[in-house]
């Protein structure tokens, strides 16, 4: 069993996995229901931030909200891709067919794999991110499918910033589809929930 982050995995289709990465106070077991129904038959990997603030498990340390602490974003997006390369060995998966999966504080970090750890996530959904710093120039994402989903009330996260990321994704070469519902907030909706489910069944497994 793979070590490293408290986790729930659920075997599936080993050329499908969903990484679902929690938003500050939730746990492994957040999304897992979401998961299922987003993507059945799909595997589920979903582990448990172990930063924790005020109690809450998050994936990485944040200096206020909206300001992140980059330089622990960044040791932790490294540990989290060796440890998803790991958990892909112990448990029969195929690392390339893993989709990340991640709200707020674990869009951020999915955010951050894409450009920092590129060869984690074959694609992602990411409702609700930032931009958690500029990529490196040289990096290229060769057509990585990406969902960007953004509210135009949200409260934590104003839609420039998904759209600043959005643009920077796009300009390093993700294949980048961007949703934004004017009258949403952080939270997800309906909406938000039936077009990452289309975007997952056009995506390659």
């Amino acid at each position: 069993m793979s070590e490293g982050f408290i986790h729930v995995f659920e075997s599936g289709d080993p050329d499908r996995t969903l990484l679902l990465l929690h938003g500050t106070g939730g746990d492994e077991n957040d999304l897992v229901s979401l998961g299922r129904q987003l993507a059945p038959g799909a595997g589920i990997l979903s582990p448990r931030g172990k930063v924790l603030e005020n109690g809450m498990p998050r994936f990485f340390q944040r200096l206020a909200v909206g300001q992140l602490d980059i330089p622990d974003l960044l040791v932790r997006t490294d540990e989290l891709s060796a440890w998803v390369a790991t958990a892909a060995r112990d448990y029969g998966f195929d690392p390339s067919g893993v989709v990340g999966l991640g709200l707020s504080n674990g869009a951020n970090i999915a955010a951050s794999l894409l450009f920092r750890r590129p060869g984690t996530l074959g694609a992602a959904a990411l409702l609700r991110p930032m931009l958690p710093y500029p990529p490196p120039e040289e990096l290229d994402l060769g057509g990585t499918p990406v969902l960007v989903a953004s509210g135009g009330r949200d409260q934590f996260v104003p839609a420039e910033e998904s759209e600043a990321l959005a643009g920077e994704l796009e300009a390093h070469g993700a294949k980048v589809e961007f949703i934004f519902d004017p009258n949403a907030g952080h939270g997800l909706t309906q909406e938000d929930l039936l077009a990452t489910q289309k975007w997952l069944s056009t995506i390659a497994p």
